[in-house]
């Protein structure tokens, strides 16, 4: 009497069997999806410090109207932890890495039926890992808006656990996190957003980061429940 062997897939077999079911959760998110939000993010390091990176894609946050958002941003890096490194080491993205990353950038919101935003947007990022391979990022930004000579702000707290996984010769990150702003026209902590998503390498240069965003906006009556499904190309020189 023989004993049959488990079946065992091949990487490629693997990947394929992989994408197929990516692909089946991304066409049923876009079935369920309020807003299809794409992005594309090209970063360039200038040394060992100091990155550079240029942001465009399509937005519907805070209770605003769909726009888009453009424009550069440039991080600082403090302290490399070696545990971080070991932990991300096939992830191109090396601020993973950092204690802290300070950040400052412009972007530019054109509203169709409305006066443009400038937006100025400095933020810090507080990385830290666990036992079990778990990224623990702590982001705190604030959103600097003029319109037509009013200012508004935001306080932005994101908070994201984020565990790298390996596929035979494949690495991917699936990730969850939480962002809750407080919103100074309205006085009051006045959006919440829950996201869940996966980073997926292609190639040397390039990622692809899909998301599933729910927003709650509860700033003006009545209040907004968005399902938002984004598609980002990161990509990395």
């Amino acid at each position: 009497m023989t004993t049959q062997q488990p079946m065992r897939c091949c990487p490629l077999t693997q990947c394929m069997m992989l994408a197929v079911m990516m692909a089946s959760l991304t066409l049923r998110s876009v079935a369920q999806a309020d807003e299809l939000l794409p992005e594309i993010d090209i970063h360039h390091k200038l040394n060992s410090n100091v990155r550079v990176y240029f942001q465009a894609k399509q937005t519907r946050e805070g209770g605003l109207p769909v726009t888009a958002e453009i424009g550069p941003s440039i991080e600082i890096y403090s302290k490399r932890l070696n545990r971080l490194v070991d932990m991300i080491a096939f992830d191109k993205d090396d601020s993973k890495t950092q204690l802290l990353v300070f950040s400052a950038g412009y972007r530019y919101l054109p509203y169709p039926d409305a006066p443009s935003t400038n937006r100025f947007e400095p933020y810090v990022t507080l990385n830290a890992g666990t036992k079990r391979r778990i990224l623990l990022s702590d982001r705190n930004r604030a959103d600097l808006d003029w319109q037509s000579g009013k200012f508004n702000w935001h306080y932005r707290n994101r908070v994201t656990l984020e565990r790298p996984f390996r596929l035979r010769n494949y690495h991917l990150s699936p990730y969850a996190s939480a962002e809750f702003w407080y919103t100074s026209q309205y006085e009051k902590w006045s959006t919440t957003s829950i996201f869940a998503g996966c980073l997926f390498p292609l190639g040397k240069h390039f990622d692809f980061a899909p998301y599933y965003e729910h927003q709650k906006n509860t700033g003006k009556k009545p209040n907004e429940r968005l399902n938002q499904l984004g598609l980002v190309l990161k990509a990395w020189f």
